[in-house]
């Protein structure tokens, strides 16, 4: 339990980043998951770069390490590529 006011704060202020991050980094899983089982190339073409730009959002704010986002971005990249 907490000892001083600052602590009090701190957890509650936790607890509700820790709810924020796991909805992002969860919205992502499913968009990453989505663009996967896609086979359709405009589709992934168009979530491309939004797919980006939440991954290097998570990882600016160190929900996910940089080197995950760098390889996820460019797994998708390469499952863009291989589509015909």
């Amino acid at each position: 339990m907490a000892n001083h006011k600052s602590a009090e704060k701190r957890i509650r202020s936790n607890d509700a980043k820790r709810v924020l991050n796991r909805y992002q980094a969860k919205t992502t899983r499913n968009l990453l998951k989505e663009l996967r089982m896609s086979k359709d190339k405009s589709k992934v073409a168009s979530m491309l770069p939004e797919l980006s730009a939440m991954l290097d959002r998570l990882a600016k704010k160190n929900v996910i390490h940089k080197n995950k986002a760098a390889n996820l971005k460019s797994s998708i990249q390469s499952h863009y590529n291989s589509l015909g």
